[in-house]
């Protein structure tokens, strides 16, 4: 994948888990809550690496 499809892909999974943790709040579902907060730090983790490839691919250009 290429960098922006990491940023993109990621803050969807933030969002989306974000949702499901205030839903599992919500409703008292502690396994959404977990499930949630799970695919928030998979999102976070996405963005991480987009931009770690936006980096490289900056250093790779300038040499």
């Amino acid at each position: 994948m290429g960098s922006t499809t990491d940023k993109i892909s990621g803050k969807t999974n933030e969002i989306a888990g974000k949702a499901k943790q205030a839903i599992g709040k919500a409703t008292n579902d502690p396994a959404l809550r977990g499930e949630g907060a799970a695919q928030e730090t998979k999102g976070k983790a996405q963005v991480a690496t987009g931009k770690v490839k936006d980096k490289l691919k900056g250093a790779v250009d300038r040499l």
